[in-house]
């Protein structure tokens, strides 16, 4: 039976904490405001600590300080020394290794941990998930028979067989090659929205959690950094550490010179530069660029905006060129070290070298601004 919600309860609400030998700790500290929809990606660098969240979610992992609670329901309270085991969770766990039986039929892979219902109860639910997966004209077949975006359906599948009430994915991608990932994100967002549950998700992929994702939980080294709607994080990080994990190419420091009517004047390295101000910052603080903000312009282009476009025109020397696919990293020296990224096309139009003399070009309501003590 569905434990009972209250109108406007927490669906998830994780203070907890896992300590383990040596010293090392890791916080699970979110929540998710409301059954139905939604995918929370738990993201940061290797070794932060996002699978070890999961588990605790999973019951695979126990608590050493704090609580659990899912959907009405206490998973795990350390103080009260309760411990849910997973399979009195109900939830679906879709591990990075799919760990599909390879001498089973997709059918019977969809079967399995269905044992509690009798044979049409299991024959009715299989189809039901053959059909929500597409993968009708599959069921006879075996796993070694299917290419890594069906298998990685079919082992969705199975952790949706007993119809969970939270879903959670390690890394659900990173068992594809790259062009297989790239072609499953939409499609594994599609399918989430259609299970109408909600979704816990790890990954270090900036652009899958942006893809995938409706709100964002930050960690380091066992901290939860930063934790929200998913664009207002990538767009808004709290400190310098968040924004070097969300992939901010340019994280420096600057002191705030003057204000005036909303627009700060800020000194960086040896050069100046224009930004919105946010207000109650204090005159110290972290300058944050992301690369595809900056354009590089031959010296001597014609200067561009004003009023609430104002841009910023920073002489630059380009120190270095890093091709990344269809893009260009390129290092530049602005009076403080600036990336930018450009299109080989752009780069290829601008005969770009390094140690040529450039403008770096950057709205002033592209920077964001972040308090320094």
């Amino acid at each position: 039976m569905d434990d009972p919600l209250s109108p406007g309860a927490t669906f998830l609400q994780a203070e907890a904490e896992r300590r383990f030998p040596g010293g090392a700790t890791v916080e699970a500290r979110f929540e998710i405001p409301a059954p139905g929809f939604s995918v929370t990606v738990l993201f940061g660098p290797s070794g932060s600590g996002k699978t070890t969240v999961l588990r605790l979610l999973a019951g695979l992992e126990r608590v050493d300080r704090g609580t659990i609670q899912v959907g009405g329901t206490c998973w795990s309270d350390a103080g009260r020394r309760i411990h849910l085991p997973p399979q009195a969770r109900n939830l679906g766990f879709l591990p990075q290794a799919y760990h599909l039986f390879p001498h089973l039929s997709v059918a019977a892979n969809l079967a399995y941990g269905l044992r509690g219902l009798d044979a049409a109860g299991r024959a009715a639910r299989v189809d039901e998930l053959l059909g929500l997966l597409d993968l009708e004209a599959l069921g006879h077949r075996h796993p070694g028979e299917l290419s890594g975006g069906q298998q990685q359906r079919v082992a969705l599948g199975r952790a949706l067989a007993r119809r969970p009430r939270l879903l959670l994915l390690d890394e659900p991608l990173s068992a594809l090659d790259r062009p297989s990932q790239l072609r499953l994100r939409q499609e594994l967002r599609g399918l989430l929205r259609r299970l109408d549950l909600p979704t816990v998700l790890v990954t270090h992929d900036r652009a899958e959690a942006l893809h995938l994702g409706d709100r964002l939980v930050v960690l380091d080294q066992g901290r939860v950094c930063q934790s929200g709607d998913i664009q207002q994080v990538f767009d808004r990080p709290t400190d310098p550490t968040v924004a070097r994990i969300l992939g901010v190419e340019t994280v420096v420091r600057g002191r705030i010179e003057s204000i005036v009517e909303g627009m700060a004047t800020i000194t960086v390295g040896s050069a100046q530069i224009l930004a919105a101000d946010p207000g109650s910052l204090g005159w110290n603080v972290f300058v944050c660029i992301r690369g595809e903000d900056v354009a590089v312009e031959r010296r001597g282009g014609a200067g561009s905006g004003s009023g609430s476009t104002v841009r910023n025109r920073l002489p630059a020397r380009i120190t270095a060129l890093h091709p990344e696919g269809s893009l260009v990293r390129v290092s530049l020296d602005a009076g403080f070290p600036l990336e930018s990224l450009v299109t080989r096309q752009a780069c290829a139009d601008l005969s770009l070298a390094e140690g040529d003399p450039v403008c770096a070009v950057l709205k002033a309501a592209a920077i964001h601004l972040i308090p320094h003590d």
